[in-house]
């Protein structure tokens, strides 16, 4: 197991490579830069924006600002400073990495309590109305791009309703309110899980119905179990192994949902710096979020199928 952890993340390396070389190159050949969010078109004379191309680095070919970049990566271990405010934007992105993860986490913890529970229950009743109920509301959802399921959200249970806050963290004077920033974070919460779960409750399903038609299973009731001891003793276990795998392929889904939701409600994390970072030509930031983002996604598929062979005794990597 430990071999396979070594190689697998040696084989990272490459693709991390890969991702920022890929990345840069988009931000740089783009149109526009740090100079064109100093004023409007013209404003600048094309001496002051050479000069402030240079002092970023930005007049060299992208390429040798990259190899730059690279370098001060492997050999200081920095990404770079922030173009709006000149910090160090590892610093900038750690502060704002709490909040997502704590979005993130809650919205899969609603995922799977919403998601595995009806997946079994749909697989185990399959052809049932209420399988095809579910599977039509969980399709219904998933069609739904993320940033206009939370703004229908905002409208109907916070304009209208006014049962939930529309935006922010926490109210004003109750910054240290647990309670106050978990009601802020309900509708961003379940705007992300709506648009997970039916992927998660798909899967579960498909895992019930193929563990039922299984030859052990079949064993099983021949020797007068019902089908309830069936489905919780013996196939329930086996079906909800692939779970373990999901949730490390699931982890770009809840990220990249993550990061639309926080600018929509406006909540202070990764997601929210990030686009804004991308309305202000902050580029050594967005290198950082992409860079910080890439090996997040490496580390979670790495850990599933590490979770997958502890699960699983049958499982053993070569």
């Amino acid at each position: 197991m430990i071999a396979y952890i070594i190689r697998r993340l040696a084989g990272a390396v490459p693709l991390l490579l890969f991702i920022s070389v890929v990345t840069y190159a988009m931000m740089a050949l783009a149109p526009g830069g740090p100079a064109a969010i100093l004023g409007p078109r013209g404003a600048l004379s094309p001496a002051v924006m050479a000069r402030i191309n240079a002092l970023y680095g930005l007049d060299k070919p992208w390429f040798v600002q990259y190899f730059y970049w690279l370098k001060q990566l492997v050999l200081h271990g920095s990404l770079g400073a922030s173009y709006v405010d000149q910090r160090p934007v590892v610093e900038k992105v750690l502060e704002r990495l709490p909040v997502t993860i704590e979005m993130v986490g809650l919205a899969l913890l609603l995922t799977l309590l919403i998601a595995i529970p009806i997946g079994i229950y749909a697989g185990a009743h399959r052809g049932s109305l209420f399988d095809n109920a579910t599977s039509a509301v969980g399709f219904a959802f998933y069609g739904m791009p993320v940033f206009w399921l939370s703004i229908v959200l905002i409208d109907l249970f916070a304009v209208q309703l006014r049962w939930f806050p529309s935006s922010g963290l926490s109210s004003l004077g109750r910054e240290d309110d647990p309670f106050d920033r978990l009601w802020h974070l309900v509708l961003p919460v379940v705007a992300i899980a709506l648009v997970s779960f039916v992927s998660w409750m798909r899967y579960q399903r498909s895992s019930i119905i193929e563990a039922m038609s299984s030859a052990y299973i079949r064993t099983a009731r021949s020797k007068g179990l019902t089908e309830r001891d069936v489905l919780v003793r013996h196939a329930l276990r086996n079906a909800l192994l692939p779970i373990i795998t999901l949730l490390g392929l699931s982890l770009p889904t809840l990220v990249g949902g993550a990061y639309f939701v926080e600018y929509v409600f406006s909540i202070p994390g990764v997601g929210y710096l990030t686009f804004t970072s991308i309305f202000a030509r902050d580029y050594p930031t967005l290198m950082a979020i992409t860079m910080l983002t890439a090996v997040l996604i490496v580390l979670g598929n790495l850990l599933a199928d590490v979770a997958y062979a502890i699960a699983d005794p049958r499982i053993r990597y070569g």
